[in-house]
């Protein structure tokens, strides 16, 4: 699966964004200087986010961007479909003709079908998957881990 910078980027800037929650909220130039992003990009990737109702714009001389909607209501299919479009493309066919006008594999077309099958199991993974769940993954990642095997020190004791 290919991942555009626009995608990538705007789920990273979401993500920025969801760990403030619905209340919290962020600069174009905070967001941008949290994901090593220009300011303009960042704007752009906003703005995009902004009309697809995944963020709102605070306005303002202390305004930014807010998450529309709690991490846990926002799935990554959305996220993904939003910024860039449907995972595959419904002209697929129509674009790889070859030298002929149609394709030739119209009625039957095993590709197609595993593509689309390809598709939808990649849609479900991202349906199910939420910004929460990505925030939560990051807490588990920073947390110390624990060592549950008992010290030399307490072996040599007693």
């Amino acid at each position: 699966m290919r991942m555009s910078a626009t995608e990538e980027y705007g789920l990273r800037c979401l993500l920025v964004l969801a760990r403030q929650g619905t209340e919290g909220q962020m600069s174009v130039a905070d967001i941008a200087e949290a994901e090593g992003i220009s300011v303009p990009y960042a704007s752009k990737l906003l703005a995009i986010m902004r009309q697809a109702g995944l963020v709102t714009a605070v306005r303002g001389r202390k305004g930014g961007f807010r998450i529309r909607r709690e991490p846990s209501e926002i799935d990554l299919l959305e996220v993904i479909t939003k910024l860039g479009g449907p995972l595959l493309d419904p002209d697929h066919c129509a674009k790889r003709t070859g030298q002929l006008e149609q394709c030739i594999h119209t009625d039957n077309c095993s590709v197609h079908d595993i593509l689309g099958s390809l598709a939808g199991k990649i849609a479900g993974f991202l349906a199910g998957t939420t910004l929460n769940d990505l925030i939560e993954k990051e807490r588990l990642m920073v947390l110390p881990r624990i060592d549950r095997r008992p010290s030399d020190a307490s072996q040599t004791q007693g």
